[in-house]
């Protein structure tokens, strides 16, 4: 007779919280079953998927790609490994560009240089020239000419005293304060509290688009898989996914 756990020894045998547990079930990573009265049980196939889920992520798998190499076994894992290997190793590049870089201005206080909050950020908006060159290799890839020069023209429309450094600012401490706390239940109050904030972070870009610029903006996120680690929004792929996710499960008013 095959033997079913509870969530909660699910919990413990794996590491997971509970909450991670439904966020995977509401991702369709695993599929429990429901008891009689509405109990979560597992079996001994999810609690492997499980376990297979824990593996994949250490190695920074995104859940889209845990997704389908769970769901399709005979899927040829040599690309996708490349793919991810090359993903580790530009992030592992860039957090040694961004440690040199603090590396080197902590030995010019030690030395008894006086750097204010205001030098700091621009020594770091200068470490990150390189960021904008990257931004730029993965837009000209996803977007025309033509497409581009729509950006620019509805961008120059935005208030003369928009500060986008700012706004950058605002959309990366949001993507970290939403990372910090996955996983959520998409239909959650907190996680439906993030969408809103997300939404309205969208403002100023919502004011200039068309339809057409929402359309290929969502093309670039949803296409992420191809370009991640290679330049930085200001939120990674799990916030991407999961916003949307939330946006999916939005309760109507």
């Amino acid at each position: 007779m095959t033997t079913m756990l509870d969530i909660a020894d699910v919990a413990a045998a794996t590491g997971l919280s509970s909450r991670a547990l439904r966020f995977y079930e509401a991702r369709g990573l695993i599929r429990p079953l429901r008891t009689a009265g509405g109990r979560r049980v597992f079996g001994t196939g999810e609690l492997e998927r499980l376990h297979a889920i824990v593996a994949l992520k250490r190695a920074g798998f995104t859940l889209a790609a845990i997704g389908r190499m769970l769901d399709r076994p005979d899927a040829r894992l040599g690309p996708m490994i490349a793919a991810q290997a090359a993903v580790v190793e530009a992030q592992r590049a860039a957090l040694a560009d961004t440690a040199l870089l603090l590396r080197s201005i902590q030995s010019r206080i030690d030395a008894g240089e006086r750097i204010d909050v205001a030098t700091l950020c621009s020594l770091i908006r200068k470490g990150n020239i390189m960021t904008t060159t990257q931004w730029r290799a993965v837009i000209d890839r996803h977007f025309t000419d033509a497409e581009q020069a729509e950006w620019a023209e509805r961008q120059a429309a935005l208030p003369a005293d928009f500060d986008q450094a700012a706004y950058q600012a605002q959309w990366a401490d949001l993507g970290q304060r939403i990372e910090a706390a996955l996983p959520l239940d998409p239909a959650s109050s907190e996680a439906q509290a993030f969408l809103a904030e997300w939404q309205a972070l969208l403002a100023p870009f919502a004011s200039v688009a068309t339809p057409e610029m929402w359309a290929g903006a969502k093309r670039l996120h949803d296409s992420r898989a191809e370009w991640d680690g290679q330049a930085d929004p200001g939120f990674s792929g799990a916030v991407w996914q999961f916003i949307q996710a939330a946006d999916a499960a939005k309760r109507p008013d």
